[in-house]
This record gives C-alpha cells, sequence and structure tokens, in this order.
C-alpha cells in the first residue's frame, strides 16, 4: 500500500517507526520497506527511523532486514544535501562491513543515491569510495557497476578525483611539519 498509495499511510509513519523495535526481524523489514516507499514523500518525518534503520543495519542475523535498512538511508539521504550528511557516514560504514553477497545489491541502492540531491563532498566520498572498489574489486560485474557509479558521481557532481589525493597527501604533509 505505501508503494501504491504513500499518501494513505502517512498517517502510520509513528506506528511504522516504532515497529523498528520490534525483536522480529520480518516485522522490522516490513516496517523498513513501508518507510522507504514514504521517504520521498514525507522525509521529513522519517528523522526518528534513523536509530532504528541503523540497529537494523548491523543486524548480525538477518541479511534481509540489514538490506532494508541500507535502502531505506540512502533513499532518505537522497532527498536533501543535509540528510544525505547524515545518512554517508552510517552507509560508509556498512557498505565497508558488507559481504560480497551483499554488496551487489547496496551498489544499486548507492545508484539511486548518488542521482538524489546529495551533497557535494559526499559526492565525492562516494565516488572515492567506489573507485577503490572500481580498481580493486571482486569480480568483473562489482568493478563495473563501482565503476559506473564513480563516472556518474564523477559527471554530475565535475569532480576530479586525482586532485583529492594529492591534496590528501599534501595536508597528511602539512600536519607532519607542524608537529615538528
Amino acid at each position: 500500500l505505501a508503494e501504491r498509495d504513500p499518501q494513505r499511510v502517512v498517517p502510520c509513519v509513528p506506528a511504522l517507526i516504532e515497529a523498528l523495535d520490534r525483536p522480529e526481524a520480518q516485522t522490522r523489514w516490513e516496517a523498513l520497506d513501508a518507510l522507504t516507499a514514504l521517504a520521498t514523500t514525507c522525509p521529513e518525518q522519517l528523522g526518528d527511523a534513523f536509530e532504528g534503520a541503523e540497529t537494523a543495519l548491523f543486524d548480525e542475523i538477518s541479511s534481509t532486514l540489514r538490506y532494508a535498512a541500507f535502502r531505506l538511508l540512502c533513499v532518505w539521504g537522497a532527498t536533501s544535501v543535509e540528510r544525505s550528511r547524515e545518512a554517508w557516514p552510517i552507509l560508509d560504514e556498512a557498505f565497508s562491513a558488507t559481504s560480497d553477497l551483499e554488496y551487489r545489491d547496496m551498489l544499486g541502492c548507492l545508484y539511486e543515491f548518488g542521482q538524489g540531491e546529495i551533497d557535494a563532498e559526499v559526492a565525492e566520498k562516494l565516488a572515492l569510495r567506489l573507485k577503490f572498489d572500481a580498481e580493486n574489486g571482486k569480480g568483473s560485474y562489482l568493478k563495473a557497476r563501482s565503476s559506473e557509479i564513480c563516472e556518474m558521481l564523477v559527471k554530475r557532481f565535475d569532480l576530479d578525483l586525482s586532485k583529492k589525493k594529492k591534496r590528501a597527501s599534501v595536508k597528511k604533509s602539512d600536519a607532519a611539519e607542524d608537529e615538528e
């Protein structure tokens, strides 16, 4: 119902957020899926879902639950520059800790995230993360998909990833000089 007619489900947002505290994984992933369907309709009402989604993102048992949480945070984070800044650190952490099986699905979510109204600095961090995976990842699909998303971000945000690496190394040497 949330996907077909989100306006009818908007009044249920508080109950859906409350459901994220339930112990059953299926209840939580279904609530996360409904919230994801509402994320572009009423993103301002979903801020309270962040904590429950973060907890679900690191669930040790259910990969379905982890994916539902990742997807919600990507869709919600893509709705504004501010939300992208809030969502990015936890998305990055989850993406770093993911298994090879989940990685493929997460790339699809990150593509959607990258096409949203995200902060340019967040886009650059995501592009740098995916550039590494495009060059060093396992498997041709994962490398190609990471490369595709990275290239989309570079074009969309007019990023120069080679400059960023140089700046990072300059900062390190400046910090070393300051210590002396």
